[in-house]
């Protein structure tokens, strides 16, 4: 099945209620995001942003509401399918480069086919490892990799199995500012270049501004987007809410 959008979420809702004081973590969120564009989800602490990103890329199941992606209903999946949709289907960098230290950049690159049971041809690795500039350091432990450089090794194992969606959690969050434009110019080239689809989360409006459109989430509810907007204006869209949120009565 064909869609234009990679990622379909309909009327999402995420409530906790393992403490006994239930928490609405997501609250009526719709949203559509076209393939090939690059989205970046923004909001205070405790907004969303991140159950937003578990919820739409199948790490965490939706109290009620819709989840596609590609087409692919996410939400009545058994957990053996959703695994192997997550593996096969969606790419996934964290804060954290998540790499093993025994293995070479190749053979990290390599683990999640060798996961999903395929023996991944040595073209194809060094071709992934090539798309983010470090098919020379192949042979590499991630010990003697750069933080930035691990990370990039992070972002091919994640476009190895060419993902329909790369979700990012604070992938620049642990970089300094250089290295983190390093990755964010490389995301962006991704999308431009290679037409891959990118939902990032982050707090950094200079982050954000690397994006086609930010959307904003302010307790568990969309409020508002902007397309196209540099770092200050996102940074004052962002102030105004935390200002709001310090004047509110307790």
């Amino acid at each position: 099945m064909t869609t234009e959008h990679a990622v379909r979420l309909t009327a999402l809702r995420r409530r906790y209620d393992s403490t006994g004081a239930g928490v609405t973590a997501l609250d009526d969120v719709t949203l559509a995001l076209p393939r090939g564009s690059f989205t970046a989800v923004m909001g205070p602490s405790g907004s969303g942003k991140s159950t937003l990103l578990q919820c739409a890329a199948g790490l965490d199941r939706p109290t009620s509401g819709s989840v596609r992606i590609a087409g692919t209903e996410l939400t009545g999946l058994s957990e053996r399918r959703l695994t192997l949709l997550r593996r096969e289907r969606i790419g996934f960098v964290f804060q954290s480069y998540n790499l093993l230290p025994a293995l070479t950049a190749a053979q990290n690159v390599a683990l999640p086919l060798r996961l999903a049971g395929r023996r991944p041809a040595k073209a194809q690795v060094r071709e992934a490892l090539g798309q983010v500039g470090l098919a020379e350091r192949a042979g590499h432990r991630p010990t003697q990799l750069s933080g930035g450089q691990q990370q990039r090794v992070a972002l091919a194992r994640a476009l190895i199995t060419r993902p329909e969606v790369l979700f990012g959690d604070e992938p620049t969050g642990a970089l300094d500012s250089t290295t983190g434009r390093e990755v964010l110019t490389l995301l962006r080239t991704l999308v431009d270049t290679h037409g891959q689809t990118v939902v990032m989360v982050t707090h950094d409006p200079v982050a954000a501004s690397y994006a086609d459109r930010v959307v904003f989430l302010v307790d568990g509810r969309l409020h508002g987007q902007l397309a196209g907007a540099g770092a200050e204006r996102i940074a004052a869209r962002m102030a105004t809410w935390e200002a709001g949120r310090e004047a509110a009565p307790c």
